[in-house]
């Protein structure tokens, strides 16, 4: 989440109360927001780039690597957060997939498309604001296949999209998505007698 440095604070605070009304557990428990991770190779993945992004420096709002308390047992993560992270640490440039948020602040609209093309990947991304002419202007830049202005995972039906640099494979929905399953093949044909194209017929 890339949020202008003067807002830093608060995004911070709102963040961290936010965190903790996501408890980890059983999914089929009322309340409970975040579930499991897939294996022990995941979760132990997500627990590696925690522990980068403390040796790397970050800012630790909350969360970490130890498995929440009365989840000992099973592939459970602390919802974490992490501000003051600079571009170059791990956790901002690799896809950690898990409950981690990384906050890097921007001081201008360069800064902060920079930041946010500043990446392998580009699936989909985010704007809030309450400039429209903004929102396009951003949206217009970033490298991404999908964005989503003051909402988010927001789908359209059938609307096409897909992924840039390293995310997504092709493109999925509307006629580019039929496009992606056909290849384009060019017959030519001449079912007369009298020679056709551009060579001279023999003698």
């Amino acid at each position: 989440m890339i949020v202008p440095r003067s807002k830093l604070d608060e995004v911070e605070a709102v963040a961290v109360a936010a965190a903790s009304g996501f408890p980890p557990g059983n999914p089929q428990t009322e309340g409970v927001m975040i579930g499991p991770l897939v294996s022990a190779i995941q979760r132990d993945r997500v627990r590696n780039y925690i522990k980068a992004g403390i040796d790397e420096g970050a800012k630790l709002l909350v969360g970490g690597p130890d498995a929440p308390e009365g989840l000992e047992t099973g592939y459970y993560i602390q919802p974490t957060i992490f501000s003051g992270v600079t571009r170059d640490m791990t956790i901002a440039r690799e896809e950690i997939f898990g409950p981690v948020l990384v906050v890097l602040p921007f001081d201008d609209e360069a800064e902060a498309v920079a930041l946010a093309n500043d990446t392998d990947y580009g699936l989909s991304a985010g704007i809030w604001t309450t400039n429209l002419t903004r929102a396009l202007r951003v949206s217009s830049r970033l490298q991404a296949g999908a964005i989503w202005v003051n909402t988010w995972f927001a789908s359209l039906g059938s609307a096409a999209g897909g992924g840039r640099k390293l995310s997504g494979v092709g493109v999925e929905g509307g006629v580019p998505g039929l496009e992606e399953l056909t290849v384009i093949k060019h017959v030519a044909m001449n079912m007369s007698d009298e020679p056709c194209g551009y060579y001279p017929a023999k003698e």
